[in-house]
């Protein structure tokens, strides 16, 4: 007959994971190691219900539409198709279940959307609407090329649309309960090269290399808005990045000054690069746009050099690499206004091409460091 023993838990740990005595706590024996966690983390699995209810609910709106319109041939794609219901339906499920799961899940013990400030909720909601939004873009414009002409009749066409809106749901889902560090990179990454891909991609006709990067954001762009509101949008996901990652690391630095001048240096970064795409290089707002590139380099180039002394822990391949960015940042810059050997474009896409991946850099050794929260504590095993 096996031997029931008792583990004594240190008292940082039940105040950590808010246990009093007599509850229940799951323990996960992988290999040679245990993991403890409270019972409530399984309430956080998502249940069925939530993923299945909204859908059948919108697929008894999207049936009952057709049949009021008596339309029981629908197409895939166009005004009045599937792909528009999946969109415009999808969107609004998806996001209402984002919030309620990010809600629920952030009132959770030891969640780590407690590092997540109220005041960036709206930010990160539209972000992931947005994703939503062009994601389902893309495959429906693919779907509308690869099937071209394609119709269903009405109850094939629910079906349809019954799967796509229970895959969009379950991610939308899926994404609020497991926003961290990396998603938030991820997601700025994702927005700002999308962006400006896009907008290079729009105006090919009217060679915009010819002119400058920040000819996309001007009037005689196609789409201006596109790129200004990337810009914009950026900075906004930038700022909630930083929070996250700033509230995180508090807890391993505690009340330290070079992390708080390290974030302040961040923040007003971001701030600049989303004030370089609100003040787009039109006449009205050419020398101030200017300024405020400048201002943006700048500031990275002060980051870098000042990293050793700002990030704790900083590792000998960071400092390199950061040095090497900052050198050569230098040397473009030389190059392009003293030398005259770069152009305008030339300049501007190199200096955005390394400030933006060595930006990336950062929030990673940041990341990393908010990882590195593990404590090891010594416990007794009584009978």
């Amino acid at each position: 007959m096996s031997e029931e023993l008792k583990l004594d838990l240190p008292k940082q740990v039940t105040e950590k994971l808010q246990l009093d005595a007599g509850d229940r706590v799951l323990l996960t024996l992988k290999d040679d190691s245990v993991n403890i966690q409270p019972t409530i983390k399984l309430k956080s699995k998502i249940s069925l219900w939530w993923t299945l209810l909204p859908t059948i609910v919108a697929s008894i709106c999207f049936n009952l539409f057709f049949w009021w319109q008596k339309d029981n041939q629908i197409k895939l794609s166009g005004t009045t198709s599937i792909a528009t219901a999946v969109i415009f339906l999808g969107l609004i499920t998806g996001t209402i279940l984002f919030i309620i799961f990010f809600i629920k899940n952030r009132n959770t013990v030891n969640s780590t959307l407690r590092n997540v400030y109220w005041r960036n909720f709206p930010t990160i909601v539209l972000s992931f609407t947005l994703i939503l939004f062009f994601a389902l873009l893309g495959i429906f414009w693919i779907f509308g090329l690869i099937f071209t002409g394609a119709s269903f009749d009405r109850f094939t066409a629910t079906l349809i649309f019954l799967v796509f809106n229970s895959v969009i749901n379950y991610m939308m889902i899926l994404a609020a309960q497991t926003i961290s560090s990396v998603m938030l990179t991820t997601l700025f990454t994702i927005v700002i090269s999308s962006g400006v891909i896009i907008s290079m991609a729009s105006n090919s006709q009217q060679r915009w290399w010819q002119h400058n990067l920040s000819f996309l954001g001007t009037n005689l762009a196609s789409n201006s808005w596109q790129f200004n509101f990337t810009l914009v949008f950026s900075a906004l996901i930038m700022v909630v990045l930083i929070d996250y990652l700033f509230v995180a690391l508090q807890a391993n630095y505690p009340r330290s000054r070079q992390l708080t001048t390290l974030r302040v240096i961040l923040t007003l970064t971001a701030i600049d690069l989303g004030a370089v795409g609100a003040f787009p290089n039109n006449a009205s707002f050419h020398v101030l746009h200017d300024q405020l590139s400048k201002v943006l380099i700048y500031a990275i180039i002060l980051l870098i050099v000042g990293i050793k002394w700002l990030l704790p822990d900083v590792t000998k391949e960071f400092l390199t690499t950061s040095y090497l960015i900052g050198a050569t940042l230098i040397l473009i810059d030389v190059l392009f206004q003293f030398v005259g050997y770069l152009s305008l474009t030339a300049f501007e896409l190199i200096g955005f091409i390394l400030a933006f991946g060595w930006i990336l850099l950062l929030f990673q050794v940041i990341a990393q460091l908010t990882y590195e929260q593990t404590r090891i504590f010594q416990i007794k095993i009584s009978r």
